[in-house]
């Protein structure tokens, strides 16, 4: 199965949880994508990868229309169930591929992508994408998880995710994602980093794994070094792992 397959799979059988989860659903990051997106009413927005609809949700209020897109119909219906239940009326629903993206040259004046691109298997093809969508002067806002610039702590962190989600290829470092953007025609003009908790027990129920893969990646997590465990934040109760730390980013890049 390929990692798209293995997306529509796993976010199939998971879309209700995305709707409700914490992390998605009240994270602060939403309002700073809000404000950095500058929206004055009159805009066309791309919600790339939508899942639950949350950025779509917090964007259509200031918005003269969004699009919610996603690879999964099953996220697409419980996106449409959940804005529509928030009475907006501006917000339609496309499905299809990131990288492959069915939009007309562009077509929008804001492209979003919220705690998804660590999914895509070409990342570079989604950024052109992206880039060939957005009118000139465009925004493209990027809100995603990433890994440390060690590559110690990178492989720790992307063997985790992938352990807990088949559906991950990586989590990004902050300079590969800025050099990314930049090499294809993108100017960066504004990014935040900030921490994120997981909680572990939720976190890893919300994927609908096996319990003998939560106990491997408990014991992962537990024999990892000193230096890792002080770096991710990690909390511990006896043999149990209670929580960790993450860094996130939003980058907000115009196309010119």
């Amino acid at each position: 199965m390929d990692i798209k397959s293995k997306v529509q799979d796993q976010f199939g059988k998971t879309a209700s949880d995305y709707v409700t989860s914490d992390i998605h659903r009240d994270g602060a990051d939403l309002q700073l994508i809000v404000k950095m997106a500058k929206l004055t009413g009159k805009e066309k927005v791309l919600d790339v990868a939508t899942g639950g609809g949350h950025t779509a949700n917090a964007l259509a209020p200031f918005a003269k229309e969004v699009t919610a897109f996603d690879l999964t119909m099953e996220m697409l219906a419980a996106a449409e169930q959940f804005l529509s239940s928030n009475g907006h009326r501006n917000v339609s629903y496309v499905q299809g591929d990131a990288e492959k993206m069915p939009f007309a040259n562009e077509s929008f004046d804001v492209v979003t992508c919220r705690i998804a691109a660590h999914h895509f298997p070409n990342i570079e093809s989604f950024i052109a994408e992206v880039y060939r969508v957005l009118k000139p002067g465009g925004r493209f806002l990027l809100d995603d998880n990433v890994a440390p610039e060690n590559d110690e702590w990178d492989q720790f962190y992307n063997t985790v995710e992938k352990t807990r989600d088949p559906s991950h290829s990586r989590a990004f470092k902050k300079s590969e994602w800025l050099q990314k953007i930049e090499l294809n025609g993108f100017e960066i003009s504004e990014w935040v980093a900030f921490r994120k908790t997981f909680v572990f027990e939720s976190w890893f129920n919300r994927m609908k794994q096996s319990e003998e893969v939560k106990k491997s990646l408990n014991s992962y997590i537990l024999k990892a070094g000193s230096d890792i465990h002080k770096k991710f934040r990690v909390k511990m109760n006896d043999d149990t792992v209670e929580s960790f730390e993450g860094e996130s980013i939003i980058l907000k890049a115009i196309k010119y």
